[in-house]
């Protein structure tokens, strides 16, 4: 008897379900968040643990096997798979397309959900742990996007009526420094990416810690 395939799903599919079973973690977040476990030296990450992770490390309540299969397809075999292409140093990961507009709201919106983008990049490459040994380049991007991090808090905080003096003038030249971040952000991230999948293949392949696996 062959078992029945978990069927996967498309980005729009994946973002339906977050939503119907009440992700605190926002769609764009935990593509980031699972890019980060993907491509974690810290070997204890695993796919269902790291979903699992989303709902603080209780599953939603799931009424149906079809309703299992349903939301592990989905983010499993649909959005964590995909997301395993960027391991490959020709496969740059992009972050979520964003409408760049030189108004309050929408530069507090952009500000915001590319600083939970980085977070839960960070937070799927530490997987819990306090501190990780990381290759060096990889720790070099990590510590240029907890740099970014900083100036897209301060641009939120900065991004008000009252505090925007300049005007119109300012809320171009804001909306175009965070468009101009997002490649940058994008490159720090495919960087510290390929440098810990880099490590983790070379660790894998040592002697010593193979026998350990077994």
């Amino acid at each position: 008897m062959y078992a029945r395939p978990i069927p996967t799903a498309n980005d729009d599919q994946v973002r339906a379900l977050l939503t119907r079973y009440n992700c605190p973690v926002p769609y764009h977040a935990v593509r980031t968040r699972f890019l980060g476990s993907i491509a974690s030296p810290n070997l204890s990450a695993s796919p269902l643990s790291t979903a699992q992770g989303l709902w603080d490390d209780r599953w939603p309540v799931l009424e149906s096997v079809e309703a299992i299969n349903e939301l592990v397809g989905a983010l499993i075999n649909g959005l964590w798979n995909s997301l395993t292409r960027h391991e490959n140093h020709s496969e740059p990961f992009r972050l979520i397309s964003l409408p760049i507009e030189a108004t309050v709201s929408s530069l507090r919106k952009n500000a915001l959900t590319r600083q939970q983008e980085l977070d839960g990049f960070i937070e799927g490459l530490f997987n819990g742990a306090d501190d990780l040994a990381l290759p060096k380049g990889a720790a070099r991007a990590v510590e240029r996007l907890a740099e970014a991090r900083m100036t897209l808090a301060g641009i939120q905080a900065l991004v008000s009526d009252h505090e925007i003096r300049g005007g119109q003038d300012d809320l171009i030249a804001t909306a175009r420094h965070v468009q101009q971040m997002t490649s940058v952000l994008e490159r720090e991230i495919h960087t510290a990416v390929t440098e810990c999948t880099r490590a983790r293949r070379i660790l894998l392949r040592t002697p010593c810690f193979a026998g350990k696996l077994h």
